[in-house]
């Protein structure tokens, strides 16, 4: 971002996005000034470390709607992790299938597609392409493997894993959108052990590609958080102070 020009800026991420953006967060707060997120990794607040939280938490009963994001959650702990266990731990295997078949490939991408959204109605094409961009891009169809292994396999002494992305970060504005067959759906008491919360929505519909299925709801999030009336109007100075 530095080299594009930008000394200050604000993020916004959905599955590995919500990992780089919070770990961006973590190392530049200085530069990332905001960030909002669609996939949210979180856990209990502690009374050790958020006791005001961990109160609320304690005598405020789950939502029928939070009772079924805690079974979609385990749900995918339990049935939809086989993927990322192969890919964290032997990609090489993997990748010799991707390179060798089409339909391995449209295989792996096109279950996540329909396990991982909310009834959302593919087209052929929208398909074609998803695959087709993994297919056909310049670093191969086996380069999107590779992040589950590197992230696993390379700590360092800031990051010694993804954990650190689920962690209080004091000093970015954060906003979070809920859907209800988003992978990791937890109480939005949750989200709040994640930072200072300045915006917040809870969909009725959607899943893990929001970007993609609900765009409505991405969109005008960012709006509400950045434009005239939001609460971080103006955090970013521009040419004419916004």
């Amino acid at each position: 971002m530095l080299d594009l020009g930008y000394p200050k800026y604000v993020t916004q991420g959905g599955d590995w996005g919500f990992y780089i953006t919070r770990i961006m967060s973590l190392l530049y707060p200085s530069a990332v000034l905001a960030s909002h997120i669609n996939m949210i990794r979180a856990h209990p607040p502690s009374f050790a470390s958020q006791p005001a939280l961990a109160l609320q938490h304690a005598v405020t009963p789950y939502s029928e709607a939070e009772k079924k994001g805690l079974e979609r959650s385990e749900w995918f702990t339990t049935e939809g992790q086989a993927y990322r266990q192969l890919q964290a731990t032997k990609p090489q295997t993997l990748s010799y299938a991707f390179a060798s078949s089409p339909v391995a490939l449209l295989a792996w991408i096109y279950e996540k597609l329909q396990d991982w959204t909310d009834g959302y109605p593919w087209t052929d094409d929208e398909i074609l392409t998803w695959v087709s961009i993994y297919y056909f891009s310049t670093a191969g169809p086996n380069a999107h493997i590779r992040i589950y292994y590197e992230a696993s396999h390379n700590p360092t002494s800031l990051v010694p894993s993804r954990e650190r992305a689920s962690e209080w970060i004091p000093s970015v504005k954060l906003g979070l959108a809920h859907f209800p067959r988003e992978l990791s759906v937890v109480p939005r008491v949750w989200g709040r052990t994640l930072g200072d919360v300045v915006h917040e929505s809870v969909s009725e519909k959607g899943g893990h590609f929001a970007a993609w299925e609900r765009p409505d709801v991405i969109s005008k999030d960012l709006w509400e958080m950045f434009g005239r009336e939001g609460p971080l109007y103006g955090i970013v100075p521009g040419k004419n102070g916004y």
